[in-house]
């Protein structure tokens, strides 16, 4: 299975769980930790960790494998190697702007 493609399966399930602000950035050609990040939203503290527990549920029969996990109630960070997920509650994403720190990071990587 492709990138793109393990990509599109975490899009999936994050959808069909009712993730809201599902955002991927491609950060293969800047140097970055993982060669994509997605970002999702969660409606709350317990959606946050049912979307992972769905995420994990549903990927490792596919053959992902979550290297790492950091996980609270607002959070969760999934390293699956290659792919980084964030799940978080709308104030949280607000309050720390990942997408501002990622997009200049792949601005930076097409200027070079």
């Amino acid at each position: 299975m492709t990138l793109e493609q393990r990509v599109e399966n975490i899009i999936k399930i994050l959808d069909d769980k009712k993730a809201e602000e599902i955002e991927v950035f491609n950060l293969e050609n800047a140097d970055y930790i993982a060669s994509k990040v997605v970002i999702a939203n969660s409606l709350n503290a317990k959606h946050t960790l049912a979307l992972y527990d769905n995420l994990k549920n549903e990927l490792k029969p596919k053959g992902e494998s979550f290297l790492h996990s950091d996980i609270s109630d607002e959070w969760v960070v999934a390293d699956l190697g290659d792919i980084l997920i964030h799940i978080m509650i709308p104030e949280y994403r607000q309050r720390y702007s990942l997408e501002k720190f990622l997009s200049e990071l792949v601005k930076n990587s097409t200027i070079e």
